[in-house]
């Protein structure tokens, strides 16, 4: 970070924090960023589909899902792990070396206390939910009640489904939906 040795734990640990947030932010307009592209993704392969004959473009969605919504829980666990390390790292470790030891960067943890977080983090976790996982499986329905392909595409449209399920579970599991998060202490 720097290669000055005069330099103090308290001006390090700032550093560190400047650096960290910058990292956050970056990742949180990535973030927002892929619920664009995947609308943006779910609107060509509908307009794709619409026509009978190219049905089958609707196994397209479930992938593009699954890779944008993979891709979007992962930075958001980032963004979350990012807040957690300020606040049970970088925080403490700074307020032991002022002199007053008030708590800094409060608002990392004020924020968590809203009453209204877990509504809305509720209400986060069902648009995750339809977003990513609801739009593939409605399309993978509209697929089977149409005239599905062959075997080979139905079989492909079956593991789209699975993949589907597994995403929604991961998204359930990363929701945060609490002032703490229990399951991911550990890691």
């Amino acid at each position: 970070m720097s290669n000055d040795p005069n330099i103090s734990m308290e001006q390090l640990l700032v550093l560190e924090y400047e650096h960290i947030k910058d990292e956050q932010k970056a990742r949180i307009g990535f973030r927002d960023n892929l619920l664009y592209a995947t609308l943006a993704s779910m609107a060509g392969v509908v307009a794709l589909s619409i026509d009978p004959e190219t049905r089958a473009a609707l196994l397209l969605l479930p992938p593009v899902s699954l890779l944008l919504g993979w891709t979007y829980l992962i930075n958001d666990e980032k963004i979350s792990a990012i807040g957690r390390y300020i606040r049970e790292q970088i925080g403490p470790r700074l307020a032991v070396l002022q002199s007053d030891r008030e708590k800094v960067f409060g608002w990392e943890s004020a924020h968590r206390s809203d009453p209204r977080r877990t509504v809305r983090k509720q209400i986060q976790l069902g648009v995750d939910l339809i977003a990513f996982c609801g739009a593939p499986l409605a399309a993978l329905v509209v697929y089977w009640v149409g005239t599905p392909g062959g075997p080979l595409l139905i079989t492909v449209s079956v593991l789209e489904a699975l993949c589907t399920a597994v995403l929604a579970w991961q998204i359930v599991m990363y929701a945060d939906l609490g002032r703490s998060h229990p399951h991911l202490q550990a890691s």
